[in-house]
């Protein structure tokens, strides 16, 4: 038994309503199919895809070599707010006969259609377990209740940007059943839209005259909560399209109440008889890339537009509430209340054939595999019932909670101080339980057995404050959107020892001319003890010095203040050296704000911010330098790093 159970394969099933949702599962449903050993894939069929009038989009899953398991005819005509719930209807009606048949362990549902909550719910009855795909997000419309609404019947996510992630963790989805995989549709366009035959795709849609980014792609669906509106809307966009004159690849609305309505304005304004319009129900995904890459702009209220298109640079104009709540890169221009054609038609001439910085918001092209990875990590005989991770009870509550009782999370902080080493004890609110201090020893080794000793006494004394150490954290890094960049070793961000000088002073770590070998207070107490030596430290005012093993960097900071030319001379140096080392950061991840932090920080605010404003980049001079206000902002960040990482999960 313990054998089989080992062997067994997943069993995956795979629903797609419409071709949006397709290219999304697509790369998934292809990665399953790859791993015959680990997954069995089931593929169920139903909505648009089955309807003529909207491409039999069906095919193009059977042309990918798919075996279609079930093909559920579900959509109502009519194309109102009464077809859409009868639609809901009809679907639940039909999918527990197929469910119940296939018997799948996973049902992979995607987005915010009216088809998928049907597949959610139906799936979430019968207990089956469901990962949703893109929960987290936010759009503006009516899509959202929706999509919030699968998220809360779904068992694991995978959401696709950091800010989806946090929501779902907001709405208290558990933090362990959510990814953070990227959008699968990625995997696929950044590795396939620079392909050698794009003009030729152009020309087989847009004619033989056509020229790259010197046509526009229309893509404009109805917004169910506002349906009059954004018929209006669509009206108005055909018409400066139309005055804009350029060559204009319109794709048909999906299938939501008003599309019918929209469909009978295009045919009016004679859009498929017009010599500058081609006007088509489908294009293949893979194609589809090759367009919206290559377009002058992209026009309309399709997630592409705020999602795929980013990654091209490709400029778009995104009109009307649909998309407004969506994360969206530079190249989107909105144009929220488009009420007037003279509106769109000014923000066509202000985007069109622009090209922007590419964008990576919804992901770098390594989803599937992520997916992939967190599917095998499903336990089936994990509790199917699904449980909210409900933020924690008010303070004066704390002790009806035993969680809370017998532990606290917590991480332990580490600074590797050029005075000093410390270590501390950090709760997961930032507070900092108990901290320990002991000089820094001069050699490797001793240094290296009185950090084990320290952390060794912390964890000892962590079981008697309840505290529960999730990891190590040693201070020192970049964080970028929220998130450390630690490299391939876990290593990255060695500030300190940035040179800045080829024949400087000889630095702790072997070489020389480092910020640490000039800026650090190790390195300015070897200052100090060497102008004392040489009887050049002591000014009026200050206190007699009598050893020099009692000389520190204070010492020499209150020596410059009282005049002392050769302590100002160093601290100038310090200074200089620390500004430079700063500008080649500057200049490397271009950062909005500058914190410096420690004792030394005050002292050196003001001439670090000189030499930026003296030697950087004109796009760096205006960065602003502050000094932390936190009490130990250094053992604070090597906590946070620990508490983060072990606290969500991410592959």
């Amino acid at each position: 038994m313990e054998e089989n159970k080992a062997t067994r394969k997943l069993r995956v099933c795979v629903a797609t309503c419409n071709r949006a949702d397709y290219s999304k599962l697509a790369p998934i449903m292809f990665g399953i199919k790859a791993n015959p050993d680990e997954f069995e894939l089931e593929v169920v069929v139903l909505g648009s895809h089955l309807i003529d009038d909207y491409g039999n989009t069906f095919r193009m899953i059977e042309q990918d070599d798919f075996d279609i398991g079930s093909k559920l005819h579900t959509i109502v005509r009519g194309e109102d707010e009464a077809a859409m719930v009868e639609s809901v209807g009809l679907a639940l009606v039909k999918l527990p006969d197929v469910l119940h048949r296939l018997r799948p362990d996973v049902l992979v549902v995607h987005g915010d259609r009216f088809d998928a909550l049907a597949l959610a719910t139906a799936a979430a009855l019968m207990n089956i377990r469901i990962l949703h795909l893109e929960g987290g997000e936010v759009s503006g419309t009516i899509d959202d209740s929706i999509r919030h609404a699968i998220s809360k019947l779904a068992h694991y996510h995978a959401c696709c940007t950091r800010t989806a992630e946090q929501h779902l963790i907001a709405m208290c989805e558990d933090h362990t059943r959510i990814l953070l995989a990227g959008c699968p549709s990625y995997d696929k366009l950044l590795a396939a839209h620079h392909r050698d035959d794009y003009m030729d795709i152009i020309r087989n849609w847009l004619g033989d005259n056509v020229k790259e980014h010197d046509y526009i792609v229309a893509l404009q669906h109805p917004v169910t909560t506002d349906i009059k509106n954004s018929i209006k809307i669509y009206e108005l966009m055909l018409d400066a399209l139309i005055s804009f004159n350029k060559k204009t690849l319109v794709l048909f609305p999906n299938i939501d109440a008003g599309s019918k309505e929209m469909v009978r304005v295009m045919r009016k304004k004679g859009v498929e008889q017009h010599p500058n319009f081609r006007a088509v129900k489908h294009v293949p995904f893979e194609q589809f890339i090759q367009l919206v890459c290559h377009a002058g702009a992209m026009i309309g209220n399709s997630s592409c537009g705020v999602r795929e298109a980013g990654a091209f640079g490709t400029p778009v104009i995104n009109l009307g509430s649909r998309q407004t709540g969506r994360e969206t890169g530079e190249n989107v221009l909105h144009v929220r209340d488009a009420d007037t054609q003279n509106k769109i038609y000014h923000a066509l001439e202000l985007q069109f054939g622009k090209r922007y910085p590419c964008s990576k918001i919804y992901g770098d092209g390594n989803a599937v595999p992520r997916i992939l990875k967190f599917l095998q990590t499903i336990d089936l005989d994990e509790p199917l019932q699904k449980t909210f991770c409900f933020p924690p009870v008010k303070e004066w509550d704390i002790s009806q909670d035993i969680d809370h009782i017998l532990e606290t999370q917590s991480a332990l902080a580490v600074d590797l101080g050029g005075t000093n080493l410390r270590v501390a004890i950090v709760s997961m609110r930032g507070k900092i339980v108990k901290k320990y201090t002991q000089a820094n020893p001069k050699t490797y080794e001793t240094r290296m057995e009185l950090i084990l000793k320290m952390c060794t006494e912390a964890v000892i004394d962590a079981v008697h404050l309840n505290c529960r150490i999730l990891g190590v954290g040693i201070g020192g890094g970049i964080i970028q959107h929220n998130e450390l960049i630690h490299g391939s070793t876990f290593c990255a961000a060695e500030l300190g020892h940035i040179m800045v000088s080829l024949d400087g002073p000889e630095c702790m770590c072997g070489s020389r001319g480092c910020i640490e070998a000039y800026a650090s207070g190790m390195a300015l107490q070897k200052e100090a003890k060497r102008l004392h030596d040489e009887e050049l430290l002591e000014v009026e005012g200050m206190l007699d010095l009598k050893k020099a093993e009692s000389v520190s960097a204070i010492h020499l900071i209150n020596a410059a203040r009282l005049g002392n030319h050769k302590a100002e001379a160093v601290l100038r140096t310090a200074g200089m050296a620390l500004g430079v080392g700063i500008i080649n950061i500057l200049h490397m991840v271009n950062p909005s704000l500058v914190i410096l932090s420690g004792v030394l920080a005050a002292h050196y605010q003001a001439p670090v911010q000189q030499v930026i404003g003296q030697r950087a980049l004109t796009s760096a001079q205006s960065i602003q330098v502050l000094t932390s206000d936190l009490e130990e902002p250094a053992l604070l960040g090597a906590a946070s790093m620990v508490l983060d990482y072990t606290t969500r999960r991410i592959y």
